[in-house]
């Protein structure tokens, strides 16, 4: 994966271990937006869960492994749902 990807700036000091999770794009989405675009890049890029628990979500996975693959697989779901379902509502108007 290529280490551009994980900035400071994708970081936040919100990040929850587990997304909120709603029928509905929620304010944390829309304030994460950008990690989860990086995760779906990270994915079809084939970047290993610790890459990505690291460098985009900012979580060592030697030292919080659990914690960095929940918050993986919380962020990765979420992104899914986006792409599947969640992107009707930013083009319903």
């Amino acid at each position: 994966m290529n280490r551009s990807m994980g900035t400071d700036e994708t970081r936040s000091s919100t990040l929850c271990d587990e997304v909120p999770w709603s029928d509905n794009l929620t304010s944390y989405d829309r304030q994460h937006f950008t990690i989860y675009l990086r995760i779906l890049d990270a994915c079809a890029d084939n970047a290993s869960e610790e890459e990505m628990a690291d460098l985009i979500l900012g979580i060592d996975p030697a030292l919080e492994p659990v914690r960095a693959r929940k918050a993986l697989r919380s962020h990765i779901d979420r992104a899914n749902w986006i792409v599947t379902t969640g992107y009707k509502e930013l083009f319903a108007g």
